[in-house]
């Protein structure tokens, strides 16, 4: 059985495309579309941007060509509500219907506002903007970065108010401070700045400042962006933020370790009033000048007075010498009585020692045999007899006696030595014992003299004046203009000419005129 033959005309796929896009794109034109943000993911490698508007119901897809998105006053985000106006047109690759957006923008200031609060508070989260994190700003930074356009009168203020307080090298990174891919090169110029090595042929900033002129919610925008406040925050270089005028605030100027209310017035506070330091540093060479100046006659009036209450050395001296000598007197007299005592009982004990003698007893026996032998003739016989028997029984005991007496002298001999090398050794500890004595104590005053000398009060800090004749002096009124000086110090002396009028303190200096500062920058000294 055949089938019916329809009369209806057979289009290709690629003819009902294109028939449905001129319809499409002939009823509606150009269209204002009122939606959020979806499904944004960016530039596309060729720059074109690709996502979608969506509202409660329903949803279409967006194109935005690259000349289009370049020229954006701020960023799309996913959430973000905008509107859009473009051309209604379809895409046949894919059977769907878009709008190629021809310009964008934010659905009033409320949204951009909700979007900003809503970044503020995640970031603030991470503790981005607590104070802790805040670094000082150096108070004479050799060098100040700024990162702002080239081409603005922002740089030429700043610039110019360096020049007036006091002039600082100055790196310049020029970057776009609007539109799209100035948020890129903000934050890049901030790292690029970190990154500068110490020392090397660039000299690394010491001090950031990012500026821009004034300017509404969306040319401000970039320096909301998170990548402009990250950098920020991980930057070890302290930056001020200047962003539009003093009612304007950014993201940025909460990251940043100072804000200024303006471009002019963050180079004010970047540097110093250099007129002001010069007369601060003056004030205080001269305040400093009149307190050494001060010090030193008061360390010269307190010299005078330690002077004259010293006593002279010999007066202290002459008591210590003469009981000296006396006590020399006396130890030389105890010596020679004793030693004269010790004489005369050895010559004693010598001449007892001597009558003792078996010689001299025998002599003595003798004798009085003779005496009887003259009293007696009769009994000579008898007599010489019996004291021949005596003699040889007496003789017998003499010897015996002699050699008893012999040891006896003998013994009493080494005792006699023996006792005088007692007294010979006591004497000599005893001579050691008094020199040693007396010598402990000379030295002693001779410390004691040594500590009142006036080399030790100079060890101390303070110095002798003397005249040309080499006498000290002992007040300031007598010592005449043009005298010539010897100072003497511990560690040598030097010379010196008095000025001012005789008997009077030499007038305080005037101070020199400071040198006019060479034209440029120049330098704080």
């Amino acid at each position: 059985m055949n089938e019916p033959v329809s009369n209806t005309p057979e289009l290709s796929v690629s003819e009902l495309s294109g028939a449905l896009k001129r319809t499409v794109e002939d009823a509606f034109g150009h269209v204002r579309l009122r939606g959020e943000i979806s499904g944004y993911r960016g530039p596309h490698s060729s720059g074109h941007v690709y996502f979608s508007l969506k509202d409660a119901n329903a949803k279409i897809d967006a194109v935005m060509w690259k000349g289009v998105f370049t020229r954006l006053k701020f960023r799309p985000e996913d959430g973000l509500e905008v509107i859009a106006t473009g051309k209604i047109t379809t895409f046949p690759g894919k059977s769907s219907y878009q709008i190629i957006v021809d310009q964008m923008e934010p659905a009033g200031v409320g949204a951009l506002m909700a979007l900003l609060e809503e970044r503020k508070r995640k970031l603030n989260a991470e503790g981005l903007f607590d104070p802790a994190r805040k670094q000082l700003i150096p108070y004479l930074p050799e060098v100040i970065g700024v990162i702002t356009s080239p081409t603005g009168a922002v740089i030429r203020d700043v610039l110019h108010r360096l020049a007036d307080r006091f002039p600082r090298h100055v790196l310049v990174w020029p970057v776009r401070v609007q539109g799209e891919g100035s948020a890129e090169e903000v934050a890049n110029a901030i790292t690029g700045f970190n990154a500068i090595a110490r020392g090397g042929a660039i000299p690394r900033p010491d001090v950031l400042i990012v500026a821009r002129g004034g300017g509404s919610l969306e040319d401000l925008w970039g320096f909301n962006e998170e990548s402009v406040v990250r950098a920020a925050a991980s930057s070890d270089i302290p930056l001020i933020s200047a962003i539009g005028h003093e009612t304007d605030w950014t993201l940025l100027d909460l990251v940043a370790d100072m804000r200024a209310p303006t471009p002019t017035a963050a180079a004010e506070m970047a540097v110093p009033v250099r007129a002001e330091l010069l007369a601060n540093t003056r004030d205080r060479a001269a305040r400093l000048s009149g307190a050494s100046l001060r010090l030193q006659d008061r360390r010269r009036r307190d010299l005078a007075h330690l002077v004259r209450a010293l006593p002279d050395a010999q007066s202290l001296l002459a008591g210590p010498r003469q009981r000296l000598d006396l006590a020399l007197l006396k130890r030389q007299g105890a010596f020679a009585a004793r030693l004269g005592q010790r004489r005369l009982e050895l010559s004693q004990l010598a001449r007892r020692l001597g009558a003792q003698t078996p010689e001299a007893r025998l002599a003595r026996m003798r004798e009085q045999l003779n005496g009887l032998s003259r009293q007696f003739p009769r009994l000579a016989q008898a007599i010489i007899r019996v004291r021949r028997e005596r003699l040889s029984v007496a003789s017998q005991r003499g010897m015996q006696g002699m050699t008893m007496l012999k040891s006896l002298a003998k013994r009493d001999l080494l005792r006699q030595k023996s006792d005088l090398a007692t007294l010979e050794e006591r004497r000599n500890r005893a001579k050691k014992e008094f020199f040693t004595r007396h010598r402990s104590r000379l030295e002693g005053r001779g410390q004691l003299l040594a500590s009142f000398g006036y080399k030790n009060v100079l060890a101390r800090g303070f110095a002798l004046v003397r005249d040309e004749a080499d006498q000290p002096i002992r007040s300031a009124s007598t010592i005449a203009s043009g005298q010539r000086l010897s100072i003497e110090f511990a560690d040598g002396n030097a010379q010196a000419v008095a000025a001012g009028e005789p008997g009077k303190p030499s007038a305080k200096p005037a101070s020199r005129p400071p040198k006019a500062p060479p034209a440029g920058q120049g330098d704080l000294f």
